[in-house]
């Protein structure tokens, strides 16, 4: 037998130190998480846009000392009987407001003569101007404004608060998402194996890898931009890879079990085969993770690194504290393999039986079962043409939500624009900034506008305009654009002032714009590179084709069921846009998880055909080998994805849907379908490589040496 490679090797050295490799990763563990716990986390967003004329027009603020330059929060008062009544109470809670920490300014909706003051005067809003960027601004801060605002309330009076330092004190975490998903986890695991002890393995190096993993970025937090919804996203993806991934490793092993290897060869031989397959398939996730770092998009950078090193700790997880357990627990689930399978060979059943009949009768029927899957793929993927890139506002709140209360209370006074405002900035004389107010105020879609408003230094003036229409609809974005296109270069020829665009509702807007306008070059830097590496591990340059296709049509499909639900309202789903990071982080972490169960899958075959040169066999013997576990690896990702869609976080839930929709397309499609009738057509062209790649491609391997010897040529 030819000496084991590295994987082989691993295996063999946590076997021979299985207590120091389990002591090793409770003592590196522990320590992160003591470490994390005792510095705390520094989460912070970036959602920094340079280059954009709302981060031009952010900048020119701050720079000049306008107020205009942090966030604001919005008091929003009601009382059915009217507010003059109440305008003394109003008066000296804004006082206090105005004395508390993180508030710049604060103006009462009596100024300005009376302008925030609804038509039949039951309905005004008071503006908090901030310090600083909402992000920035503590949340002890924020919670101190609203209770200090809502302590005016009784009598008749309501007060409600809305901005996005409110939102942001308001959300949640993912509350019993992950609990709930590793319970489901469990259950499919136990039903698998049909034995605690085995379905509780993966777990346990599931969680060890994500409790090191979310430790780490709570301290890389202190170094480096990571934003606060990281970590619910890298538990969601830590949580799942690391149970497929140890469950790979662990079906191979316990297949060895069942062949009557020996406990410590069976070790060696799934860590040589699935734990190359694990390995290479972690590769190519984290390649695609790493290619939103192209799109110079701070939010997401910070997000793509973290879970890049979830991956990576999970890759360690599984190749080092896996086979560690196994040889700590092997003599009890070896009994429990080997009786198992007597009790099956007893009844006549064989493993694999219905994966490789569903297999036979692909191959005689390939361009129907082909032509069925794809339809069925492309008609999901239709609605995704039609896909508008945004962020949720307080509209899409819970009903319940103090920002929602207030939201719709602006929208009923003043009309749904006032709730997105729209921060015009002049940089010019007296008579520039006039003259931006008289432009906006003639220009359609625009409902009203504030008086100029001047910085510190009188260098610059700033025009609140309020749309006609709420922050996500689409004639809002149209807005944005027709002043930057048409109506500010027209006035600035005239004035020879200059002039900006900003606020949150311009700066959602330009990062939507940003990431669509950067899709393309993201999409071709992962498909590039996850192909090259599937080139290099297959040596076959249509395998690489076939999987880059089948998983575009796969994530395509998941972004049209997302269109559906959250975009045209399915389901009861409050209708708004797709959250704008959404596309890139399900495109990179869906390509990067379909290609586990492609290199899984056609490894077995390529598997089969080196050592059969059969490829009709290969692809039956593959998919009879690896459809049992790739289901059930499958339906383990789909309860923990599934599980966020819970989730009280409107982004969250979406994340949750792509991924589950993503998976299960994935596995009862493309893996069970298209992937079979592919190979077949394919035939032996499948593992073709032209000559001159041939001589230049160095040989990587996913089998061992000893299952890879070929076959006489026949």
């Amino acid at each position: 037998m030819a000496r084991p490679a590295v994987f082989g090797r691993l295996a063999s050295w946590s076997r021979c130190h299985r207590w120091g490799a389990l002591l090793l990763w409770v003592a590196v563990v522990a320590a992160v998480t003591v470490g994390s716990q005792a510095a705390g986390s520094a989460y912070r967003n970036d959602f920094s846009l340079p280059g954009t004329d709302s981060q031009a027009a952010a900048d020119l603020l701050e720079r000049h000392g306008s107020a205009q330059a942090g966030d604001s929060v919005q008091i929003v008062l009601q009382d059915p009987a009217g507010l003059s009544g109440a305008r003394a109470e109003v008066e000296r809670t804004l006082d206090r407001v105005s004395a508390l920490p993180s508030v710049a300014e604060v103006r009462s909706p009596y100024a300005d003569a009376a302008a925030a003051v609804s038509a039949d005067g039951t309905i005004a809003y008071a503006t908090v101007v901030l310090d600083a960027k909402a992000e920035e601004v503590p949340g002890e801060d924020v919670a101190r404004i609203v209770d200090t605002a809502r302590s005016a309330a009784g009598d008749g009076l309501t007060v409600e608060l809305g901005g996005e330092a409110v939102r942001g004190a308001e959300e949640g975490g993912g509350g019993a998402a992950e609990g709930a998903g590793l319970l489901a986890a469990l259950v499919i695991l136990v039903l698998l194996f049909g034995s605690v002890v085995a379905a509780a393995l993966p777990l346990v190096t599931a969680v060890f890898a994500v409790g090191g993993a979310v430790g780490l970025i709570a301290l890389a937090s202190h170094v480096f931009t990571v934003a606060d919804f990281t970590p619910p996203i890298m538990m969601l993806v830590g949580l799942g890879v690391g149970v497929d991934y140890a469950l790979l490793i662990f079906y191979r092993y316990r297949h060895e079990l069942v062949r009557g290897t020996d406990r410590d060869t069976a070790a060696r031989t799934a860590l040589d085969a699935a734990g190359r397959t694990v390995f290479f398939a972690g590769c190519t996730v984290i390649i695609a993770l790493l290619g939103l770092v192209a799109l110079g998009l701070g939010a997401l950078q910070g997000v793509a690194l973290a879970v890049a090193l979830t991956v990576l700790v999970t890759m360690a997880a599984s190749l080092t504290l896996l086979p560690a357990l196994l040889a700590l627990f092997g003599a009890r689930i070896q009994r429990h393999v080997l009786k198992r399978a007597a009790k099956a060979g007893a009844k006549g059943t064989e493993e694999g039986l219905g994966w490789r009949r569903l297999a036979v009768a692909v191959q005689r029927r390939p361009l129907p079962a082909l032509l069925a899957a794809a339809v069925a793929l492309l008609a999901l993927s239709a609605p995704a043409a039609g896909m508008r890139l945004g962020f949720a506002d307080a509209g899409n709140d819970p009903a319940a939500s103090t920002s929602r209360k207030a939201y719709d209370l602006l929208a009923e006074g003043f009309g749904p624009g006032f709730n997105g405002p729209l921060i015009a900035v002049s940089q010019g004389d007296e008579g520039a900034a006039t003259a931006l107010r008289a432009t906006l105020t003639d220009t359609p879609g625009i409902a009203a506008t504030t008086p100029p408003l001047p910085s510190s230094d009188g260098a610059v003036s700033t025009v609140i305009a309020f749309p006609a229409t709420a922050p996500q609809a689409e004639p809002t974005a149209d807005l944005v654009h027709t002043l930057r296109d048409e109506v500010l270069p027209a006035l600035a020829d005239r004035t020879g002032a200059t002039y900006l665009i900003g606020g949150p509702t311009a700066a959602a807007q330009d990062f939507a714009d940003s990431v669509s306008s950067r899709i393309p070059l993201f999409v071709t830097i992962v498909v590039g590179l996850s192909s090259i590496l599937l080139l290099l591990v297959f040596r076959s340059l249509w395998i690489p084709v076939k999987a880059a296709v089948l998983n575009l049509l796969s994530i395509a499909a998941a972004l049209g069921v997302i269109t559906l639900v959250f975009q045209h309202g399915w389901f009861g789903v409050q209708p708004g846009p797709v959250e704008a990071f959404i596309p890139v982080m399900v495109f990179a972490i869906v390509f990067g998880l379909s290609m586990d169960y492609e290199v899984f899958l056609v490894s077995r075959i390529h598997e089969e055909w080196e050592r059969t040169r059969d490829s009709a066999l290969a692809v039956r013997e593959g998919l009879a080998a690896t459809g049992r576990v790739i289901t059930a690896a499958a339906a383990i990702m789909i309860v923990v994805f599934a599980a966020f869609v819970l989730s009280p976080s409107r982004m969250l839930q979406q994340f949750g849907l792509g991924l589950a929709t993503a998976i299960l397309l994935d596995a009862a499609l493309i893996r069970c379908l298209v992937v079979p009738a592919v190979m077949h057509l394919l035939g032996d062209h499948a593992w073709w490589l032209p000559s001159p790649l041939a001589r230049y491609l160095p040989k990587v391997r996913l089998e061992s040496e000893s299952d890879a010897e070929p076959a006489p040529a026949r």
